[in-house]
């Protein structure tokens, strides 16, 4: 049976892994899921990208959004509202609350993010190990300039630089203002979540799906010992490129990759990546011309449609990266 092993944030992450599943229905998939996304509102632990994650492969996501549960309500967020408790600009439904509310009852009586996910995930049967990336708190924070901000969201904040969570750059702010660094708080003292190690040194093959490289893969390999875990595994690293003629497929990829130094190409985020640990690297169609260039950085590269419009298509993008690997394993 091939194992593989997937690092994943959240929409895109998701969407990868439900094409996966088709592509390699014999396959042992552990994904080991971004948690700096994580977030505590309302009193409660709110994991965005492993629910994310466990909604979409287990049937129960919104599609249209690609985020939160399908025939949500929000009687809670409106009863909220309407005792003056925020935040408001952060939209938990009233079936999503009960996931957080379970989570967090977990956690005060003791048991770890791990095993609290895969509680949860033995009510979703997502086909796939899910893994949180470490059972230690890792948030992560984005550094901007509050004279960027309106007075209405700037509010009593002292002119200069002040660090935001990545939430509320992301959905707030709708990263409508220069990044000028992305810190995964915490993530410098964190270990591995267990079985995290062990399903890379296990792996046969090894994927970066097209998930946010910074704050979602990135923030995966920021945590001590799982990039170097990886770049020892002796086995085929392949990831698929998240930015699709110089733009990001989905989301505001680019404002993040422009704080890290990154430019917004294909090419550029293979670099940033870098030869020893990524050995293979698809790129849309319409990139074809970046890669000579990503491969004179020691890196095999193919160019191939990218676009998920669909299980089948993104099923079709899923086995090409296996293709890909076996080619670097030959």
């Amino acid at each position: 049976m091939q194992r593989i092993v997937v690092l994943a944030g959240g929409i895109g992450g998701a969407r990868f892994i439900r094409g996966l599943k088709s592509a390699a229905p014999d396959a042992e998939i552990t994904v080991i899921g971004n948690t700096g996304d994580d977030i505590h509102l309302f009193g409660l632990k709110v994991c965005p990208d492993l629910d994310t994650l466990m909604y979409t492969l287990g049937g129960g996501i919104h599609e249209e959004q690609g985020w939160g549960r399908a025939d949500e309500t929000f009687v809670v967020k409106e009863e909220l509202a309407a005792y003056g408790v925020g935040p408001e600009w952060f939209g938990l439904g009233d079936r999503d609350f009960a996931t957080h509310i379970v989570r967090t009852q977990m956690i005060a009586a003791g048991y770890p993010l791990s095993a609290v996910t895969e509680a949860l995930c033995a009510r979703w049967q997502p086909g796939v190990r899910i893994l949180p990336m470490t059972d230690d708190r890792v948030e992560t924070h984005v550094l901007i300039d509050t004279a960027d901000l309106g007075d209405s969201v700037a509010g009593d904040a002292a002119e200069g630089r002040k660090a935001v969570h990545f939430q509320e750059y992301w959905v707030r702010l709708r990263a409508s203002v220069d990044a000028h660094a992305v810190v995964p708080v915490g993530a410098d003292a964190a270990k591995p979540g267990p079985g995290v190690l062990e399903a890379i040194a296990e792996a046969d093959v090894i994927l970066f799906p097209p998930s946010n490289p910074v704050v979602s893969v990135g923030t995966i390999l920021a945590v001590p010992g799982i990039r170097e875990a990886i770049a020892d595994a002796g086995v085929p690293v392949v990831g698929l490129s998240p930015v699709v003629g110089d733009a990001p497929v989905r989301g505001m990829a680019d404002k993040v990759l422009a704080a890290v130094g990154v430019e917004t190409t294909a090419a550029a985020v293979a670099r940033h990546y870098g030869s020893g640990l990524l050995d293979g690297w698809l790129v849309d169609t319409v990139d074809a011309d970046s890669v000579p260039s990503v491969e004179e950085a020691g890196i095999r590269c193919r160019a191939v449609p990218l676009m998920m419009t669909g299980t089948e298509a993104t099923a079709r993008m899923a086995r090409q990266a296996l293709e890909l690997a076996e080619e670097v394993r030959a």
